[in-house]
């Protein structure tokens, strides 16, 4: 017999018109301060601290509610520095060859290149890794749906929270990143998303000047 779905009262404050206005306008105010930053301060940060960030993560979407991620937190200098090598490894071949002569020409505005400091010198690495399925009893499997999307969404939200909390992050993608599973012993049911240094920003950080596309570029009205 299958069970009914339960449901509770929906409840969420409401605001006159214009304080909407004035809340929406206020957001993106906050929200366009954010940046991508590479140079971090090796100051720690207080773990409770990062589980906030994670639970307000984990208040994403997600495909039939089946919340398909795991957040590693990774603090031990020896797993940082094994993860810097990898990544480094993986970096080095995509920007002496994987990578096209027109993507290297986009990032110049960026001045990246395959050093990554800053995976050792944050204090925290945050590994995301992206649930296909669950396991259940006997090896049976129980399909998780919209991973990709649902991850996403969720990494959306960790990076909005990250910025609240007056933290900085980079969004850190070495491709493949196979090794990430390998160093940090997870199961066959999960595979890296993204890879993401958290912390304070270093004195005198410095950031690309690079502008966002304006509303014109991005809306189209029907």
């Amino acid at each position: 017999m299958s069970k009914e779905p339960k449901f509770i009262l929906y409840s969420k404050e409401t605001y006159p018109l214009e304080e909407i206005k004035k809340r929406s306008l206020d957001f993106y105010t906050w929200a366009n301060k954010r940046r991508t930053v590479r140079d971090f301060s090796p100051r720690e940060i207080p773990q409770e601290i990062i589980d906030n960030i994670l639970l307000t993560a984990n208040t994403a979407p997600s495909g039939a509610n089946k919340q398909p991620w795991t957040f590693c937190v990774v603090s031990d200098p020896t797993l940082k520095k094994q993860i810097r090598e990898e990544a480094e490894k993986e970096e080095k071949l995509s920007y002496e060859g994987r990578m096209s002569d027109e993507w290297l020409e986009d990032l110049k505005d960026i001045g990246t290149d395959w050093n990554k400091p800053f995976l050792e010198i944050a204090p925290m690495l945050l590994v995301v890794f992206k649930r296909s399925f669950e396991t259940q009893a006997g090896d049976k499997k129980r399909q998780n749906y919209y991973v990709t999307e649902s991850v996403g969404l969720a990494c959306g939200f960790l990076l909005m929270a990250i910025h609240h909390a007056g933290l900085v992050a980079l969004t850190h993608t070495p491709s493949p990143m196979n090794f990430l599973s390998k160093i940090l012993n997870r199961p066959e049911n999960e595979k890296p998303f993204l890879l993401i240094p958290i912390g304070f920003p270093a004195d005198k950080t410095l950031v690309p000047d690079i502008q966002r596309k304006k509303l014109e570029q991005i809306k189209i009205s029907y």
